[in-house]
C-alpha cells in the first residue's frame, strides 16, 4: 500500500480545492488520488468502501468536499435537516457534473411526528409524509437516487419496526430512489441493531462508536450479531467530541481514535466530520496502517478513557431529572456547541426538544448523576443560553 504523504496532500488540496486552473478558468475536476486505500465491504450490500469516508454535516464549503473527493474518499454522508437543507444542496451542486459511479451518497430523514423525548412515533407520522421528505432530499441533491437512505435517529425497537416506516423504506427501494436502506442511532443502540436484524428490511446501521465505549459489551455483541446477519456498519462520533477534557487542553488523537474503531472488523468505514484541510489531511494518515503505536494508545487513555464532551446515550439519566428534561440530548447539544463550535446544531437540538433559555429554573437542586461525570446542571444552563440568541445570528 502506498504511504500517505502529508506534504503532497496539503499542497494539492490547498490549490486543487479551489478548482482554479493556471489559465484562470474554473471547471469541475474529476482527477482522483491514486493513493492506495484500505477497503472493507459494507455487509450484504456488497458496497466496497475506503475505511475513511466524510461526514458532511459541519462542512459549509464545497472546497473541503472537493479535497476529500480528490483524495479518494467515496462515501459522503449528509441528512435532510443538516444546515436546514443547505448541506444537501451543496453536495448536489458539487456532484452534479461528476460521474455517478465515482461517489456514494448517504442521507437521512427524521420522521415527522416523532416524540423526540421518547423516540416514539405519534399520530402525525405518515408514510406519505416521510416519502415527501425523502423526495425533497433527492431534489436538493439533484439525484435520481441515493446509495443509502436512513431512518434517522431511531432509538427503540417499536419505532424501528413501525409498519408505516418499514413500508416507506421498502417503497424507496422498489421505486429505485434508494439502493439500500438503513438506520442511524445514538441511543439504545443495541436494541435498535437487534430490531433491524429482526425486521429484515434495514441493510446498514450508522452507529456511534468510539474508544470511550470500550466497556459497552452489549453494543459490541449486538454489532457482532448484526454482522453475522449481514448488516453493514458505518461508524460515527469516532472522535468522542475531540477533547479529553472540558477545558480543551488535551485533544483526542484523531488517527488513534480511528484506529481504535477499526480494530472491530465489522466496521466498514467511518464518517468523521472535517471542516478544515488540516483535519482531512490528518485523518488520511489512517491509510498508513491500522496498528496502534504506544503513543497513540497513551493518548486515548489521557482522559482516563473518557471524553470531555461525548455523551454515550446510555440513557441512565433518562428518569433522574425532576423536570423530565432530555438530558442526554442536551449533553449532545453541549458537545456540538462547545466542542465543535457548531452553534446552529446546538440550537437545533434545543428547538427540537422544546427547551427554553432557563429550563432548570425553580429546581432546588440537580438530581442527575451522569455516568461520564458531566456537571449536568451547569452544562444545561450554559447551552440553553443559545435560546436567547437571535436565530439569524447563529445560522
Amino acid at each position: 500500500m502506498t504511504k500517505f504523504n502529508r506534504r503532497n496532500f496539503l499542497k494539492s488540496s490547498l490549490f486543487g480545492a479551489s478548482g482554479m486552473l493556471v489559465s484562470g478558468s474554473v471547471k469541475a475536476s474529476t482527477a482522483r488520488s491514486e493513493t492506495a486505500m484500505i477497503i472493507r465491504t459494507l455487509g450484504k450490500t456488497g458496497i466496497e468502501l475506503p475505511i475513511l469516508s466524510m461526514g458532511v454535516m459541519r462542512a459549509d464549503t464545497p472546497n473541503i468536499v472537493k479535497a476529500a473527493y480528490d483524495s479518494g474518499i467515496k462515501l459522503f454522508d449528509t441528512a435532510h435537516g443538516y444546515q436546514r437543507g443547505k448541506n444537501e444542496e451543496m453536495l448536489g451542486e458539487f456532484f452534479k457534473d461528476r460521474p455517478r459511479d465515482s461517489f456514494i451518497i448517504g442521507t437521512k430523514v427524521i420522521p415527522a411526528g416523532i416524540d423526540r423525548r421518547t423516540g416514539k412515533l405519534g399520530p402525525d407520522f405518515t408514510k406519505e409524509g416521510f416519502l415527501e421528505m425523502a423526495n425533497t432530499s433527492l431534489t436538493r441533491l439533484q439525484m435520481d437516487y441515493v446509495d443509502i437512505f436512513y431512518h434517522h435517529l431511531a432509538q427503540s425497537r417499536e419505532t424501528l419496526l413501525n409498519d408505516g416506516m418499514l413500508a416507506a423504506l421498502t417503497q424507496l427501494k422498489q421505486e429505485g430512489k434508494a439502493k439500500h436502506v438503513g438506520v442511524s442511532t445514538h441511543k439504545n443502540q443495541a436494541e435498535v441493531i437487534r430490531a433491524a436484524i429482526e425486521g429484515g428490511v434495514h441493510e446498514v446501521i450508522l452507529v456511534a462508536i468510539n474508544f470511550t465505549m470500550k466497556d459497552d459489551k452489549d453494543l459490541m455483541d449486538a454489532i457482532e450479531e448484526g454482522a453475522a446477519a449481514g448488516l453493514g456498519f458505518i461508524a460515527m462520533k469516532t472522535m468522542a467530541g475531540g477533547f479529553h477534557d472540558e477545558e480543551k487542553k488535551i485533544p483526542v488523537n484523531g488517527v488513534a481514535a480511528l484506529k481504535w474503531v477499526f480494530q472491530n472488523p465489522h466496521i466498514a468505514t467511518a464518517i468523521p466530520g472535517f471542516t478544515k484541510f488540516e483535519e482531512l489531511h490528518t485523518d488520511l494518515e489512517i491509510l498508513n496502517g491500522l496498528e496502534m503505536t504506544e503513543e497513540e494508545r497513551g493518548n486515548l487513555l489521557a482522559g482516563g478513557g473518557r471524553s470531555g464532551f461525548f455523551c454515550s446515550g446510555c440513557t441512565g439519566c433518562q428518569h433522574q431529572c425532576r423536570k423530565g428534561l432530555p438530558v442526554s440530548d442536551l449533553m449532545r447539544a453541549y458537545m456540538y456547541t462547545y466542542a465543535y463550535g457548531n452553534l446552529e446544531k446546538g440550537r437545533e437540538i434545543l428547538d427540537e426538544y422544546g427547551v427554553d433559555a432557563d429550563p432548570c429554573r425553580g429546581c432546588p437542586g440537580c438530581t442527575v448523576t451522569c455516568s461520564s461525570g458531566f456537571a449536568v446542571a451547569e452544562r444545561i444552563a450554559k447551552v440553553s443560553r443559545l435560546k436567547d440568541v437571535p436565530e439569524d445570528f447563529i445560522t
